[in-house]
This record gives C-alpha cells, sequence and structure tokens, in this order.
C-alpha cells in the first residue's frame, strides 16, 4: 500500500453559488468539490508535486469506448514520449478498495495499456506494475522515464 507524501499543498478552494469547488491544475478548471474529487486532486498533487511529472503529461477524467459504450478515466498519466504509463481510479474515501474496483481498472486497462495500475480511495493506496507474469502489487510510487 502506498502513502501520500504528508507535506502536499492545501489545493485551491472556493465557494462558488453554494457549492464548494477545487482547481484542478491539469484541466485548469474549478471543478465540483465530492469525496472522489478530492482524491483526485490529492493524487493529481502527489505526481505534481512530489513525483514532479508535468501537468500538461496528465489527462483527467477522459472519454474512453469500451465494446461500444463510453467510459471515463480519472487520471491517465504519461511519459515525455506521450506514451502512457499509470492509470488510476478514484473513489470516495467511505468506498473499500474491493474487487470491483479493480475491475473496472481492468476494464479500462484493456484499453490502454500500462506499465502500472493504481486505485485509490483517498485513505488507501494500491498500486501494481504489469509484468511479463502479471500483475505485482508495488510497495513505492511508479518511477518511469520522463
Amino acid at each position: 500500500m502506498l502513502a501520500l507524501y504528508p507535506d502536499l499543498s492545501v489545493p485551491a478552494l472556493r465557494s462558488q453559488q453554494g457549492r464548494e469547488e477545487i482547481f484542478d491544475p491539469c484541466r485548469r478548471k474549478w471543478v465540483a468539490l465530492t469525496p472522489e474529487e478530492w482524491t483526485r486532486q490529492r493524487l493529481l498533487q502527489q505526481f505534481i508535486e512530489v513525483l514532479h511529472v508535468p501537468a500538461g503529461w496528465i489527462a483527467v477524467e477522459k472519454e474512453i469506448d469500451l465494446n461500444g459504450l463510453r467510459k471515463r478515466y480519472d487520471i491517465l498519466v504519461h511519459d515525455a514520449s506521450g506514451a502512457p504509463q499509470v492509470l488510476i481510479e478514484c473513489k470516495a474515501p467511505e468506498v473499500p478498495l474491493q474487487a470491483a474496483v479493480m475491475e473496472q481498472l481492468l476494464r479500462y486497462h484493456i484499453r490502454i495499456p500500462v506499465p502500472y495500475l493504481i486505485i485509490a480511495n483517498g485513505s488507501e493506496i494500491r498500486c501494481w506494475e504489469r509484468l511479463a507474469e502479471g500483475l505485482q502489487e508495488c510497495s513505492d510510487w511508479p518511477r518511469f522515464r520522463k
């Protein structure tokens, strides 16, 4: 299981017309602050502030086609060449990281094969590396060519 760096900066928050919002540095816009969005933004901070991945290399909530169904992945981190490296599924803190969450991520992985897969709910973060023999759980954050 992974842990967030303890000294991440406080995300930009605001109240707009009675709704709480958080600024997404990758989408460059204010979005509704939901429990799942809080998880997503904290992971984005980890990649940007701690792992030093440029925000422009990170795609957030993009639509993909899965056998005729339109789905949205949460986060996709690319490397310097634009190759997808890390696919992340975010959940609200009250959603346990059970098999169904991993199965959802694996369906996205069929369409977007990557070396690393992460599922997170704000209090728990789990990561796997794809190896020739299958998935191996990681004890540290992914490191890849920048």
